[in-house]
């Protein structure tokens, strides 16, 4: 058991800051695989806008609910006439190095888009993962804010969807995301670290990335697959 006193970082932002500079999703995701968490990856249709795209934060969960119209006025639940449910409360409420990341919704309109993205970059947040779609992608990929999503569709949430709670447990395909679970995506995916592993998998990780320095030397230097996987244990 890796004790937190003993890690390389001791803030989330030192721990980020290693991940981007030394790390990528897939070294973290091998480590998850070896301690027994193997089903932590998004559905590879969650991808970045564009491909330099980095985000890694903790994670504030936000649930999606299909509506068919706009604004119900005879209605027994609130909710039903309030436009986008509690969207914007949600959107206020991220905190720094937090991802927006949303479910819940059918595959009918977007989830996300550049006003959105503007609030999210003045609240300091990291970045936004949808499960579904989001629009106005010129604008977000001129923020420079990291978006994951099916990609670019322009329809309205409006009259379609409403955001009916957030800070809670959500699932995307099977996997679980609580809030305070460390996001981490880049071209190759999405993955979800739950917060009670999130020490063990990076330690694991970064130590990982290391050796593999060395065994990519060995290999530029002449050495056969065979022979660095049995000397360094690492492939």
């Amino acid at each position: 058991m890796i004790d937190p006193k003993k890690t390389l970082w001791k803030t989330d932002d030192e721990l980020f800051s290693i991940a981007k500079k030394e790390l990528f999703v897939a070294l973290v995701g091998d480590i998850l695989d070896k301690i027994g968490f193997r089903n932590q990856f998004l559905p590879p249709t969650i991808k970045p806008l564009h491909n330099d795209f980095v985000v890694i934060g903790r994670a504030m969960p936000v649930l999606e609910a299909d509506v068919y119209e706009e604004v119900v006025e005879n209605t027994k639940n609130p909710m039903m006439m309030k436009p986008f449910g509690l969207m914007f409360e949600a959107l206020d409420s991220l905190r720094p190095n937090e991802v927006y990341i949303c479910s819940g919704a059918s595959p009918r309109y977007a989830l996300w888009g550049g006003l959105m993205s503007t609030r999210a970059m003045k609240l300091a947040a990291s970045g936004a993962v949808l499960h579904g779609w989001s629009r106005d992608t010129n604008e977000i990929l001129k923020l420079g804010f990291p978006t994951f999503s099916y990609g670019g569709y322009a329809q309205d949430q409006g009259p379609r969807g409403k955001v009916i709670d957030y800070r809670v447990p959500i699932e995307i395909d099977g996997v679980r995301v609580n809030p305070g679970d460390v996001i981490y995506g880049d071209r190759d995916g999405v993955l979800v670290v739950p917060a009670e592993v999130v020490v063990e998998a990076f330690s694991g990780a970064i130590e990982k990335a290391r050796g593999e320095q060395l065994v990519k030397k060995a290999l530029e230097e002449g050495m056969s697959t065979v022979d660095a996987f049995d000397k360094f244990g690492i492939m």
